[in-house]
């Protein structure tokens, strides 16, 4: 049961259904607002700057991501560990947990900065950016990753926070960050008119200051997952069982992102309309997506807690509560885009031409998300289960693999068309999701 005197969350006992929407409901706004940092920069200079800033910001997306979903693979691993020492009220292996997760995140930031940094440019090549688009994309990728760590920090200390069920402090954090990115974004690209360059300044000020926020309250907590300097260790047993769910969900991640970088440069070939009106939507699919992206992360939680506790009937039980969920959530919110695709585009550009595209990829693939619920929320629970090789195996193959053969093959063979490209995603998205309902009938059901 919950303790009313801290803000941690107990979930091995009480209501499921209540349990999973306390804990997601405050994720999926801190992740609204976390979005925020990148579509309000999309949004700011597609008014004030041009659709050359717009799909700029929009094509870099897919490098930031590679490096970001990696690291969030690894704060998935620490997030599972530290849930389950925390089900089963291990304090001091919490605590080495806790000490362990942190001094390797700040070996991250090092190495991830270099890394974003220096590839800026091959990267921008092998995705035959556009001359017109590559400056503006080159300048704002190497002004925001200089400013990487803040991030980084960030989404590692709102992780410790998440495994033990806190998830409403984040959240204050992200709303202050996010409003204060708002005003910056303005200011500087607005009044100050810096351009591309003064919408990276407000994102890597705005969250340069979320890491220190969340740094703050786990340095002076006296909460039980208190983080003290002088103790930053590393664990080699801990750091192992981080790896071994963290690894392949994060490599998971940047190969599918990867593949990603392969669609953006099909996308690139139609011009910085068609690349502006992608980036619009993929601005949207993402926002569409953090109900079931957040349902995922309180699956993870709450299998991980009640594994821990020895619950695995309440495990399994609550990975369902959370796939109703998240499917119910996303039917709504994919209804509406459908209908309001074109003023939701709108948002971003004034041009007819990127509102075109944009709608066009909203009314072909927004329902197929369906299908994503699936593949977000089951990858979640079998991670919290400890088994995170069998999701990143399945999602590399259909995000990845399946993918790519459909786009080579429509592209030189059937038609090369914005459309066709588009579908690439729910190609990906259907053959997951009937894959991994199989796959965890086969190994999970029949335990449940």
């Amino acid at each position: 049961m919950q303790n009313t005197k801290t803000k941690t969350k107990n979930m091995t006992e009480g209501s499921i259904i209540k349990q999973i929407l306390l804990f997601s409901i405050p994720l999926m706004f801190g992740n609204i607002f976390q979005m925020l940092y990148n579509t309000v920069d999309s949004i700011v200079v597609g008014n004030y700057v041009g659709k050359e800033a717009l799909a700029a910001v929009g094509s870099t997306s897919m490098i930031v991501n590679m490096l970001v979903f990696f690291f969030n693979g690894f704060s998935i691993g620490a997030g599972v560990v530290i849930s389950r020492f925390f089900g089963a009220r291990n304090s001091d292996r919490l605590h080495s947990a806790i000490e362990t997760t942190i001094t390797t995140t700040f070996l991250f930031c090092i190495l991830f900065t270099a890394i974003g940094y220096y590839g800026v440019d091959p990267m921008l090549r092998f995705m035959k950016t556009p001359e017109d688009v590559f400056g503006q994309a080159q300048i704002y990728l190497q002004i925001y990753f200089l400013g990487f760590s803040g991030l980084l920090i960030y989404n590692m200390g709102s992780a410790i926070l998440r495994a033990v069920g806190d998830t409403t402090r984040p959240l204050l954090f992200l709303m202050f960050t996010s409003i204060m990115n708002i005003i910056l974004d303005i200011l500087f690209v607005k009044y100050f008119r810096l351009g591309i360059s003064g919408a990276a300044y407000a994102t890597i000020i705005s969250q340069l200051l979320s890491a220190v926020m969340v740094l703050v309250l786990l340095t002076t907590s006296n909460e039980i997952y208190k983080f003290v300097w002088k103790d930053m260790r590393f664990d080699k047993d801990i750091l192992k069982s981080i790896f071994i769910v963290g690894l392949p969900a994060g490599i998971q991640s940047v190969i599918t992102a990867f593949s990603n970088v392969f669609v953006q440069s099909y996308i690139n070939h139609f011009g910085s309309s068609c690349m502006a009106g992608w980036s619009s939507y993929n601005k949207l699919d993402t926002f569409i997506m953090l109900p079931m992206s957040s349902m995922a992360m309180a699956a993870t939680t709450f299998v991980s807690q009640n594994i821990g506790a020895g619950k695995n009937e309440r495990a399994s039980r609550g990975t369902r509560v959370t796939l109703f969920l998240a499917v119910g959530v996303t039917v709504v919110i994919a209804a509406l885009l459908f209908v309001f695709a074109e003023p939701a585009i709108g948002w971003f550009s004034k041009d007819q031409s990127v509102i075109d595209f944009g709608a066009l990829f909203i009314h072909a693939n927004v329902f197929f998300l369906i299908a994503n619920c699936v593949n977000h929320t089951l990858a979640g629970a079998l991670r919290g289960r400890g088994d995170s090789k069998g999701p990143m195996f399945i999602m590399i193959g259909c995000f990845v693999v399946i993918r790519q053969i459909y786009l080579f093959v429509v592209t030189r063979y059937i038609d090369n068309t914005p459309l066709l490209v588009g579908l690439g995603y729910p190609v990906g998205w259907v053959t997951c999701c009937l894959t991994e309902l199989i796959y965890y009938r086969i190994k999970w059901g029949k335990k449940d």
